[in-house]
């Protein structure tokens, strides 16, 4: 499982697939949520806005990371 580091938490679904590489577009990314493509935490999440946070699950075709908090000395470099 992929790790994504983020600096803020929460952070949107859509801005998840898009950190990951997973999608190359905000509009691509509401496309694959719509049509129930992406799992939240082993559910899935049909809201591209939903609230991601540190710890959460993301599942994309057969891809999967955890979302890590980068600590606060790492976040400001």
């Amino acid at each position: 499982m992929e790790e994504l580091w983020i600096r803020q938490d929460p952070i949107r679904l859509d801005q998840v697939l898009k950190l990951a590489n997973w999608v190359m577009s905000g509009a691509e990314a509401k496309m694959v949520i719509q049509e129930g493509m992406v799992l939240l935490n082993g559910e899935v999440c049909l809201q591209r806005g939903r609230k991601v946070q540190v710890g959460d699950r993301v599942d994309f075709e057969g891809q999967s990371l955890l979302v890590k908090k980068l600590p606060s000395d790492m976040a400001e470099s």
